[in-house]
């Protein structure tokens, strides 16, 4: 766990626009991987409950938030495959922020590659089933 900003239970600043909010089957390893494979840094977490699921965990991603929890399906939350998405990190060095996320453990989908659009991209797949995109810009 990162210690640099890390709170117990208080509000961490959110950063960003728009904030995705992952349910995964293991938050905490979660975070632990997003710090290993795209340099997050943990924010906050809120503390194990008595099934040992962690309720709630903010992570700081190339400059935005992130945010995730284990399922709770007495809440209405349910653990589902994600799918019909994926999360976006804009890069300037591509390769070395895809060379950490493959060297942690992530699966690569598509490699990177110039594409139409004037920009390197490629997609990778996290051990809890989460689809990545990386791009840089050409220009």
């Amino acid at each position: 766990m990162n210690a640099e900003v890390k709170q117990q239970g208080l509000q961490a600043e959110v950063r960003g626009g728009l904030t995705a909010y992952l349910q995964v089957d293991g938050a905490a390893k979660a975070s632990d991987f997003y710090q290993r494979a795209f340099g997050a840094t943990e924010a906050a977490r809120h503390p194990l409950d008595e099934k040992g699921r962690t309720m709630h965990v903010h992570l700081y991603v190339n400059g935005s938030s992130l945010m995730l929890g284990d399922a709770y399906p007495e809440y209405g939350h349910p653990l589902q495959a994600p799918q019909a998405f994926n999360l976006t990190l804009q890069v300037d060095d591509i390769d070395a922020w895809w060379s950490r996320a493959v060297a942690a453990g992530a699966t690569v989908v598509m490699p990177v590659q110039e594409m139409f659009w004037g920009a390197r991209y490629g997609q990778l797949r996290d051990p809890f089933g989460v689809l990545w995109s990386m791009n840089q810009s050409l220009n």
